[in-house]
């Protein structure tokens, strides 16, 4: 894929136009790009000057017309040299156009069990990318604003009037874990709601322009739940539809209460029913509400991580945490953006793991007051 050296700078080299560029991340002390190629599923990082040049890469710019722009934007012009090694990089990888695809990834042979009886998952549907593609399409007519709008409003009234009754809910939630029939009801309808809640990621997911490569059930006995996994959300260009897909889950939950609700506004107070549409109510909030923390591995979590545009934040900022506690100057090396989100997040996690365990707390002591 190297250009002669005779016409090296008048070369205009394509990337294949499959292959997806992520917007910056954040990791560490430095700012990548993730590059992937979707035909294997194979990535890899790049830093921003190789960015410039592989985003520009469009057939339609000579090397001599990128290498200007590049040599506006950072002092230096590249040489024969720096591009063979680049285009040499990106044709050994199969990421220019001319270049032969690589071989689709072989769909797992066997059974599609994985793991142990009391720890493993299993593929629920061969095809995901498929059948996310039927759901999105008969949802679609739901997926307007003028339709969710509305939806998301009467979500927040809802949860506004559940927290005025949280005193009630609490007593009728206590009450509830006292009759194990309808706690087992309660806990069903709860795991239907985790089910609805993974394939509202997928079809948030293919609404915007993202793919589902696998939609299954993982145990970690006593516990099984649904997951649908999303292979591309890094690479979608809007941060927006980003945050939109990791909020999908929570709001499908909320909606799944709705007409518990309206069931549970229309009985009267002390009625058995009620009490247990309250169980349900209370749980199944705090279900969609908790994942909204910014906490791995919550969606609250990820969402944080799009919106600030930062990769591994949990980790990094530990890792910053750390190094400034042993060695401050050579934690001054992180730009000023790294040290400020990488403390936030320390001290803001910390906190917030704080508040939560004194409302466990304080739960614990209303309901056991006499």
């Amino acid at each position: 894929m190297s250009p002669d050296r005779a016409d090296v700078f008048t070369h205009r080299p394509r990337l294949r136009p499959e292959i997806l560029l992520s917007p910056p991340l954040l990791r560490g002390p430095v700012t990548v790009h993730l590059i992937r190629d979707p035909s294997d599923g194979t990535s890899f990082e790049v830093g921003p000057k190789e960015f410039f040049l592989i985003s520009r890469l469009d057939g339609v710019r000579s090397l001599e017309e990128i290498g200007a722009e590049y040599a506006a934007a950072f002092g230096r012009r590249l040489g024969e040299a720096n591009w063979h090694q680049l285009l040499g990089l990106l044709g050994t990888k199969r990421l220019l156009a001319g270049a032969p695809a690589s071989e689709p990834a072989a769909a797992p042979p066997g059974p599609p069990f994985s793991g142990t009886l009391l720890r493993g998952s299993l593929r629920l549907v061969a095809d995901a990318g498929r059948t996310t593609g039927r759901l999105h399409g008969a949802l679609r007519p739901l997926l307007r604003r003028g339709v969710l709008l509305p939806l998301l409003a009467l979500c927040l009234a809802m949860e506004v009037v559940l927290a005025a009754a949280s005193g009630t809910l609490l007593r009728d939630t206590w009450w509830l874990f006292q009759q194990p029939v309808a706690l087992v009801a309660v806990f069903t309808l709860l795991w239907l709601s985790t089910a609805g809640h993974e394939l509202a990621h997928g079809i948030a997911a293919r609404h915007h322009g993202g793919t589902v490569s696998e939609i299954g059930l993982r145990w970690r006995l006593p516990v099984a739940i649904m997951y649908c996994r999303v292979d591309n959300y890094r690479f979608l260009t809007r941060r927006r539809h980003q945050l939109v897909i990791g909020a999908a889950g929570a709001f499908a939950n909320l909606l799944f209460l709705l007409p518990f609700a309206v069931w549970w506004a229309a009985l009267e107070t002390g009625d058995p029913t009620r009490r247990v549409l309250s169980g349900l109510l209370l749980l199944g909030s705090v279900q969609a509400l908790v994942n909204l923390l910014p906490l791995p591995p919550l969606d609250g979590y990820t969402m944080l991580g799009h919106a600030l545009g930062v990769s591994g934040y949990a980790p990094e900022s530990g890792r910053y945490l750390r190094l400034r506690l042993r060695d401050r100057q050579a934690a001054a090396v992180y730009p000023r953006r790294a040290r400020v989100l990488y403390l936030a997040y320390g001290i803001g996690s910390s906190v917030l793991v704080c508040l939560l365990a004194a409302g466990v707390v304080t739960a614990a002591i209303v309901l056991l007051a006499p």
